[in-house]
């Protein structure tokens, strides 16, 4: 059976990208038998010929812009196309990384589901929904998800992208869950698999760079703070008007960033001159040389017996 992990990026997470690659490579048992490959939003032309265009998302009619710091989101339903309807895949973002054998989940049983995902928590007047930021696919279940097509209807009003990204418009019968930490929201412990560094504020090559995406509506459209958040988005820009990202709050998730980046350079997976060229381009924090002089190698890495130990090696 054809297996396969996709991770989706663009130009601002292409690192993010690059490290989780080699996070799955450098962590799993069988590092030869894994397929990785990276969708790259530059390699469809379809995404870039929306540049411009409003598409519904919940409330409002938002403008797709290839710059925003999640323009690769809708790559999450490439894979299937990708893999010729055969097989299995494992789709993740490009800033989940890999402290467990991907490998497990490729090969688990899906109980004759089309999908695995996890389900996220609702927050304050939000409600949950599945998370599809990593997700196991039978790609033989799956033929109904032509990316392109999908994509197009977004403009036309026929589909809404929060219902899209949600999976709403998936069969529930379909769609199973694995466990917390197949995709593990900004946590990590001793059963963590994936690592997730998923609220964007504080992801950990991001600190101290200026805010360069749209804020979720996390307000009624008609709500007077609905109305603020329109109003600050239509005098300041499409991004914040002010703000950086921040530290991480655990200061953990930041080493373990950070080792695993020293180890792809090592590898020759991120090059000096592509860390510099991110760096000036503000895609990686300015700062990073010296937070990676400071951080231990990847087979030092303790995180102060907190039940997560870098592998010495990929036994």
């Amino acid at each position: 059976m054809k297996l396969a992990v996709f991770i989706h990026t663009n130009e601002r997470q292409y690192v993010g990208a690059l490290v989780s690659a080699h996070s799955m490579r450098r962590n799993s048992k069988h590092p030869e038998a894994l397929d990785i490959q990276i969708l790259h939003t530059r390699d469809f032309p379809f995404l870039a010929a929306h540049q411009g265009r409003k598409f519904k998302r919940g409330s409002e009619w938002r403008e797709w812009r290839m710059d925003d710091l999640q323009s690769f989101t809708p790559l999450r339903f490439a894979p299937p196309e990708q893999m010729g309807f055969e097989g299995r895949a494992v789709i993740v973002d490009p800033d989940i990384f890999a402290v467990g054998d991907v490998r497990e989940l490729l090969t688990r049983d899906m109980g004759g589901k089309a999908i695995l995902c996890r389900k996220r928590p609702g927050k304050e007047n939000l409600p949950g929904h599945y998370a599809t930021s990593c997700m196991l696919l039978d790609c033989a279940k799956l033929k109904h998800w032509r990316v392109e097509q999908n994509f197009a209807e977004l403009f036309t009003g026929e589909r809404d992208y929060a219902r899209w990204i949600e999976l709403e418009y998936e069969d529930p019968a379909t769609i199973g869950l694995f466990e917390p930490e197949w995709n593990d929201f900004d946590h990590l412990d001793e059963k963590t698999k994936l690592i997730h560094n998923t609220k964007r504020h504080t992801q950990p090559w991001k600190t101290g760079l200026p805010i360069d995406f749209v804020e979720a509506d996390k307000f009624k459209l008609w709500s007077p703070k609905g109305w603020i958040q329109k109003v600050q988005r239509s005098l300041f820009g499409h991004y914040r008007y002010s703000g950086t990202y921040k530290p991480h709050p655990d200061p953990r998730q930041e080493r373990l960033f950070f080792a695993l980046l020293k180890d792809a350079m090592k590898a020759g997976v991120v090059t000096d001159a592509m860390l510099e060229a991110e760096m000036r381009a503000n895609h990686v924090r300015h700062d990073a040389r010296e937070v990676l002089a400071r951080t231990p190698d990847w087979e030092e890495l303790d995180l102060l017996g907190q039940g997560i130990r870098a592998m010495k090696t990929a036994a």
